[in-house]
């Protein structure tokens, strides 16, 4: 992900104290954030009102937002600097990846890299509760669901020029 940072060169990084939310879960910035240097924990909210830590990622030229912006939905989780963290913000980050193309397709491949992680769990937990029917059942549903969406409103931007040679 380091290779990432390149591409966000001419942007200032801003710096976050341990402790300062960098993106706050049920909140729309359309904000992109790259991690430059630091820890962040990523979290959710539990139903009593506590945090269930998802993650806490330190690898520089990690992403966050880009879920948000491309769906245009809230944030799925906060992310909070675990200790001083400094990270690239991209407040306008749709329009700041129209601009520059060659970010979509590392943001794209970093995408896939989670649907497959989420999707090889699902599979791994339909074949260890396969015949159960109380609601570890529901995985094969899951499964199912996350491989067949898609959006039925897709259209391309535009129509590309076709090239001759195919």
């Amino acid at each position: 992900m380091r290779s990432i940072l390149e591409d966000f060169r001419g942007l200032e990084a801003e710096d976050f104290p341990a402790g300062d939310l960098l993106m706050e879960e049920g909140t729309s910035t359309g904000r992109l954030i790259v991690l430059v240097e630091g820890t962040v924990d990523v979290f959710r909210a539990d139903e009593q009102g506590g945090e269930v830590e998802i993650a806490s990622i330190s690898e520089p030229g990690s992403i966050f937002g880009e879920m948000s912006m491309l769906l245009d939905l809230p944030h799925t989780a906060s992310v909070r600097a675990a200790g001083p963290t400094r990270a690239f913000v991209v407040d306008h980050a749709e329009a700041f990846l129209r601009a520059r193309p060659e970010i979509a397709l590392p943001v794209a491949k970093l995408l896939a890299r989670r649907l497959q992680a989420a999707t090889t769990y699902l599979v791994n937990l339909k074949q260890q509760f396969q015949g159960f029917e109380n609601h570890f059942g529901m995985v094969d549903e899951v499964l199912e669901s996350l491989t067949h969406q898609q959006d039925e409103e897709f259209t391309p931007a535009e129509e590309l020029p076709r090239d001759p040679r195919l």
